[in-house]
């Protein structure tokens, strides 16, 4: 599977200033090997408009929503794409979709200032490779811990990290921390090889993507930011 993040920041970015630097954030959003869209948020035709690539969406045929945020779900994108022949779907916790060429499962988010917010994990048909996508939400939720270790191997893991390296920030309890991240990871590490950041709050990080992955490279996680592509 191909991974290309479309957006990697929380909601405190001015989208209005979005450029194709590597230090500006759209919304978090991300594009699974050019069919799944995970959250149609605002930023979508402007980031393709921006990096120069034509009819992006154009093979989407299936997005999944993780909750009704603004950052996350617009109405104008979300309807745009259903012209052009995409589903949306708003999967609750503990369903299941087959959508063809994958099988999404949806886990219940920490992230309470949000109706029924949800995590996924998008597993491959062809290869039986997969990964785990958890933004927004702070700990999981003891039950979707389990669930995880349950399924079994998870060849790579998105986790929200939206506060960076600061400690005590009040919105640990709906968001992580690197600290936190790492913590998860590590109970993680006998399942997953690899873990990854995104929705990156532009107030709590680093100006600058090199000085915040230098930062969170020590927590032993990965920085994602826009227009990145990974191969799972």
């Amino acid at each position: 599977m191909e991974l290309h993040f479309l957006g990697t920041g929380a909601a405190d970015w001015d989208i209005s200033k979005a450029d194709a630097s590597p230090d500006f954030r759209r919304y978090s959003s991300l594009l699974v090997d050019g069919k799944l869209l995970i959250d149609p948020g605002p930023c979508l035709f402007e980031f393709e408009k921006t990096f120069g690539y034509e009819n992006l969406f154009g093979g989407v045929k299936n997005t999944i929503v993780t909750h009704p945020h603004d950052d996350h779900y617009s109405e104008k994108t979300a309807e745009r794409l259903t012209r052009d022949g995409a589903r949306i779907f708003f999967p609750a916790a503990g369903e299941t979709l087959d959508l063809g060429d994958c099988i999404v499962r949806a886990y219940a988010a920490n992230h309470r200032t949000a109706k029924d917010p949800v995590h996924f994990t998008v597993e491959s048909k062809a290869d039986g490779k997969r990964f785990f996508y958890g933004c927004d939400g702070a700990w999981l939720f003891y039950e979707t811990y389990r669930a995880l270790l349950d399924l079994g191997h998870i060849d790579l893991m998105i986790f929200d990290c939206t506060i960076g390296d600061i400690q005590g920030d009040y919105r640990i309890f709906e968001h992580n921390n690197a600290a936190m991240v790492s913590e998860m990871a590590a109970s993680f590490k006998k399942i997953c090889p690899r873990f990854m950041v995104s929705h990156l709050a532009r107030t709590l990080h680093p100006a600058t993507h090199a000085e915040t992955a230098a930062v969170l490279a020590k927590f032993g996680l990965e920085t994602a930011r826009d227009d990145l592509r990974v191969n799972v």
